[in-house]
């Protein structure tokens, strides 16, 4: 159970980050939905929160902005008193071939996917330390340990997430705070929608796509003090994809 925590969670809007909102609300935590650009479907998550029992808020930002992350994360503290659990969830695809792709349309993944995470890390870093706990999980993907055609930018970003994570968790252990990321296999968000299931559920050992309520459930796992041996770990919840 989360009673009585703040957890932060962005691109909370939808997929996968929504998922994890309503999942921590629904354990007790109090939640700060972070969103970029639909206010309408934040809050709506928000709303789900609230009548779960979870005192909740929704915080425009774009979390490839150090300033907007570090105000952010300042209003969240002025209103919750604190934060618990941070959940760097925020993500953006650009897909194309090496050969094709812009270096604008690289750096903007790696700038949002990559950047917003250590954004956001560097923003709670000094709540987490002076909690002395609390617990950061990333989301990568396992694009990062497979590397997939037109996604260069998108994969490289998602592996810089997986050694920023072993990174934080050496620099954190001493105060007792866990970070480990997760990575999704084909989980089925707007994200997603426009690819092939039938020819990705054939890679799949268990047949079948994954769905945000699947990553929630980890990632509740990784939030709650059960997991407080575990750091710096990067765990797949992909149905064998990447065995």
């Amino acid at each position: 159970m989360l009673n009585g925590k703040t957890a932060v969670i962005t691109g909370a809007s939808r997929g996968i980050g929504a998922a994890v909102a309503e999942k921590f609300a629904h354990l007790g935590a109090n939640v700060a939905i972070i969103y970029q650009a639909n206010t309408d479907k934040a809050e709506d998550v928000c709303r789900r929160a609230r009548d779960l029992g979870a005192e909740a808020e929704i915080y425009k930002c774009d979390v490839s902005d150090f300033d907007e992350c570090k105000k952010t994360v300042a209003e969240v503290i002025g209103r919750f008193g604190k934060i618990d659990i941070l959940v760097n969830n925020a993500g953006i695809t650009r897909d194309n071939l090496i050969a094709m792709m812009s270096e604008d349309d690289f750096n903007k993944v790696v700038g949002t996917n990559l950047g917003g995470c250590f954004n956001m890390i560097k923003a709670c870093s000094r709540n987490f330390i002076r909690n002395k706990g609390g617990r950061i999980i990333n989301i990568a993907s396992v694009s990062a340990l497979l590397g997939l055609a037109g996604q260069s930018n998108y994969a490289a970003s998602k592996a810089g997430i997986i050694a920023l994570t072993k990174t934080a968790a050496r620099e954190f252990a001493a105060k007792n705070i866990c970070v480990n990321a997760i990575a999704p296999g084909f989980i089925t968000t707007d994200m997603t929608e426009s690819l092939s299931a039938d020819e990705i559920v054939g890679r799949i050992p268990l047949k079948r796509l994954g769905r945000p309520e699947d990553v929630a459930n980890l990632a509740a796992f990784l939030a709650d003090e059960a997991s407080g041996y575990i750091t710096g770990e990067t765990i797949r919840i992909d149905g064998g994809l990447a065995i």
